[in-house]
């Protein structure tokens, strides 16, 4: 069975940190690629960041950049997103998801991502 699954998320202070958690189920994740999409109320889902299968290749969006990191965990099957120094605009929903490639060049394109997760909700009040 495929499955991702997030949690981590919830309500934090301007300025706070959260760490989200994505696990995934092995046919998922072995092998590709693994990001994290967000979506705020009223908007597109969007990249935000993404790591190789071997975790050596990162990848982020420039609003994130020096804030967020992603990493993961091959032997768990999970991936993780360290949130800190979080803004208003960073409220969204926050999606893990499985690519079709094992590198990363670049953003991950909605397009070519296999699997989705559920998504968690992040909020954070000013």
């Amino acid at each position: 069975q495929v499955q991702l699954v997030e949690s981590g998320g919830g309500l934090v202070q301007a300025g706070g940190s959260l760490r989200l958690s994505c696990a995934a189920s092995r046919f998922a994740f072995t092998g590709t690629a693994m990001g994290w999409f967000r979506q705020a109320p009223g908007k597109e889902r969007e990249f935000v960041a993404a790591v190789n299968w071997s975790g050596t290749g990162l990848y982020y969006i420039d609003s994130v950049k020096g804030r967020f990191t992603i990493s993961r965990d091959n032997a768990k099957y999970m991936v993780y997103l360290q949130m800190n120094s979080l803004k208003p605009e960073d409220t969204a929903v926050y999606y893990c998801a499985a690519g079709s490639e094992s590198v990363v060049t670049g953003p991950l394109s909605r397009d070519a991502i296999r699997y989705w997760g559920k998504g968690t909700l992040v909020t954070v009040s000013s």
